[in-house]
């Protein structure tokens, strides 16, 4: 018996990031990413472990190892451009987000139940963590390249940051791609 179900829905990969490990959070823009278990090769966030942080301190004490299910962060071109008119811009750069992927063609993507999966053409598959709460970091990349409009996002990325997620299966991904997403057999979702 299946855990998970496909859905309609597909999104095509517009844009891809890689955060370089001893940076801060702006991506280089790249054309395809080698995706292992552990997450993007050389990245800021990759490994199967991690040391925990603010988000799960209720849960762990900070620095605590634990599973890295953070090893990437994907967002919705669509929810991307709202955000971006919201602070006043036209085009909002989504390296200065530290994004990993960005996708089209997954309405409410933000919003996609924990455990879905993104499967690419290659095999690849990817595991939906959760919401990926807005926070100051992106805030104050935007203020740097764009002054006026930083502070601003924390407020307009409510509900619109996209989501994190692991690899559950190694893989390439590139420009152009379309994941298939999947869904567990759950209470259906309604987008």
């Amino acid at each position: 018996m299946s855990t998970v179900a496909e859905t309609q829905y597909a999104g095509e990969v517009i844009w891809l990031g890689h955060v370089p490990a001893g940076s801060g959070i702006r991506a280089e823009s790249v054309v395809s990413l080698d995706l292992t278990l552990g997450g993007d090769a050389g990245a800021r966030h990759e490994g199967a472990v991690r040391p925990s942080c603010s988000r799960v301190t209720h849960l762990y004490p900070k620095g605590t190892e634990i599973r890295n299910v953070r090893q990437l962060s994907i967002l919705s071109g669509e929810e991307l451009d709202l955000v971006g008119a919201e602070i006043g811009l036209e085009q909002l750069d989504p390296a200065l987000l530290g994004a990993s992927i960005i996708l089209r063609g997954i309405p409410d993507f933000t919003h996609v139940p924990p455990g879905s999966r993104l499967q690419g053409p290659s095999g690849l598959t990817i595991t939906v963590d959760m919401e990926n709460l807005p926070c100051h970091l992106p805030a104050r990349e935007i203020e740097a390249d764009e002054p006026g409009h930083g502070k601003q996002f924390k407020q307009a990325a409510k509900g619109r940051r996209g989501v994190t997620a692991w690899v559950e299966r190694a893989g390439r991904l590139a420009l152009g791609d379309r994941l298939r997403l999947f869904v567990p057999e759950q209470r259906v979702w309604a987008p």
